[in-house]
């Protein structure tokens, strides 16, 4: 009888043992990942001010659309869910809430503009959901220490302007504030 209570017991503890070790192998994702496909989520100004910027969204979802049909990333499919925020600030954070609770997305990716952007820019950071490629120049969306969960996508405003209008050398002292550049001199 007690040889039976201890072998019992070792099978028990064997099994625990085996079962621990097979749940610690099974592979462990964030939501929106899986083995099989990856759920990237973006706002697009489908309608609105800003619709004729819906032709980048859409050529987005074309190229999602090639790289599953050339077998995915890593043999993942990517899920790109778009919905229309009508480059509306309370509409952006209305559907990138959907796209977090509800579809459960891994990353949101090239949300459109800076108004939209700085509305769901908080929410993913407290979040730690990825906002990747934020299509807007403005500084606050290069700022890991701050924001680490934002990448902005264009250069800022700041370096735009000094591409466009450069500043000779012996005028760039008397710029105070890197905010602001001297206003270019007829040359």
């Amino acid at each position: 009888m007690k040889s039976i209570l201890l072998k019992r017991i070792a099978a028990s503890a064997l099994l625990l043992v085996l079962s621990s070790a097979a749940a610690q192998a099974q592979k462990k994702y964030d939501p929106g990942a899986s083995d099989t496909a990856i759920k990237v989520g973006q706002t697009v100004p489908l309608s609105g001010p800003a619709s004729a910027y819906a032709v980048i969204g859409k050529t987005q979802a074309a190229y999602m659309r090639m790289i599953n049909d050339q077998g995915g990333v890593n043999g993942r499919k990517v899920e790109l869910i778009q919905y229309d925020d009508a480059y509306s600030p309370p509409k952006t954070v209305e559907q990138t809430r959907r796209l977090i609770e509800s579809d459960e997305v891994l990353l949101t990716f090239q949300i459109i503009g800076t108004a939209p952007n700085v509305a769901v820019q908080k929410y993913l950071n407290a979040r730690k959901i990825p906002q990747l490629f934020a299509a807007t120049g403005a500084a606050r969306f290069t700022d890991p220490k701050n924001f680490p969960w934002t990448m902005g996508f264009n250069p800022s405003y700041l370096v735009e302007g000094r591409i466009y209008a450069p500043v000779p050398p012996e005028e760039t002292s008397e710029c105070q504030d890197r905010r602001a550049l001297p206003e270019r001199r007829p040359r």
